[in-house]
């Protein structure tokens, strides 16, 4: 009976033993899970430096990791796919907690996402979307440009209510706000309207002014309208159209989307009719989101980004409140 006993009181002391170990392991398995602002490692590859509206992208990322803390891996790609593929394969290489990316256009990104994902990292895509099967991402920070598009396409009509012929500057080929707003400014455009011609800046103010160049030499006074996916291909195309001997804003009604500060001051000058927002700084929504997908969280397929549509009469008033 001695015997017997002294094996039960082995026993159950043993499985206490077991049983407090496997807790304080799982303790501190879900200690180690648990991710702050302050531990949070991120991989952000940006497409480069094009526009106005990166630069203040770019800021927005920037400034706000460094307020909340989280130690933040940044590269430029300067445009190049190939080099924002290196640079996610980099951080996947580094292990780090989040990628969050804004693809240069929307194609060839689902073997780097897949090695993403193999390898348990969450991948955030702000800005522009990438065409990839929805289990290959966490969620899509960013703006309708479908939206933006129609908008532009409303303001347009305004603008030529007796309609006419009109060009448009395209954004970066293949670019997912190239894309959508070239086919949301269709769906509204009047029938009176022609695009006679249409021709990518590639978001760039030195391509606008050389592709509107180009317009004018080909149609001259023919050109009523202009429609630039960027605030910056149109700020480079009144340079052009001021150098043709025309007062853009007036002989060529403009209509671009960003809202930049460039913007409002050629609203200002009378030289823009209308800007239609996309809102560049999302950097608390970007960690803020990168946190929660790292601690697990189900999240949306897109959170969409507040915008409006703002015009030279509140354009001065406005203008010392603008941070890009």
């Amino acid at each position: 009976m001695r015997k017997l006993s002294l094996l039960v009181v082995v026993m159950m002391a043993f499985f206490m033993i077991v049983g407090c170990s496997s807790g304080s392991d799982e303790s501190a398995s879900d200690d180690a899970a648990e991710k702050t602002m302050e531990n949070l490692v991120v991989g952000y590859a940006q497409i480069g430096a094009e526009s106005e509206w990166r630069t203040a992208n770019t800021a927005s990322i920037k400034e706000t990791a460094e307020e909340l803390g989280v130690d933040l891996k940044f590269s430029d790609a300067q445009q190049k796919q190939e080099n924002q593929i290196a640079a996610i394969r980099s951080y996947i290489a580094e292990d780090v907690d989040v990628i969050g990316f804004s693809p240069v256009v929307e194609t060839g990104w689902e073997t780097v996402l897949q090695e993403a994902k193999d390898a348990g990292i969450p991948v955030i895509m702000v800005d522009r979307r990438a065409d990839v099967p929805r289990e290959l991402y966490a969620t899509y920070l960013g703006s309708d440009f479908v939206e933006e598009g129609r908008k532009a396409g409303n303001e347009m009509n305004t603008l030529l209510p007796e309609g006419g012929k009109i060009v448009e500057l395209v954004g970066t080929v293949g670019s997912a706000p190239a894309n959508d707003r070239y086919s949301g400014f269709r769906e509204t455009m009047a029938d009176n309207i022609e695009i006679i011609d249409s021709q990518s800046g590639d978001f760039t103010r030195a391509q606008g002014k050389e592709v509107m160049e180009a317009f004018l030499k080909n149609y001259g006074d023919e050109i009523v309208g202009l429609y630039a996916h960027n605030d910056d291909m149109a700020i480079g195309a009144i340079q052009a159209i001021e150098e043709f001997g025309l007062q853009p804003g007036v002989d060529i009604k403009i209509v671009s989307i960003d809202a930049v500060r460039g913007a409002f001051e050629a609203m200002i000058d009378g030289k823009l009719n209308v800007t239609v927002e996309c809102n560049p700084l999302l950097g608390p929504q970007f960690y803020d989101l990168a946190l929660r997908a790292v601690n697990g969280e189900e999240l949306p397929e897109w959170v969409p980004s507040e915008e409006s549509v703002y015009y030279p009469d509140k354009a001065e008033e406005l203008l010392p409140e603008r941070q890009y």
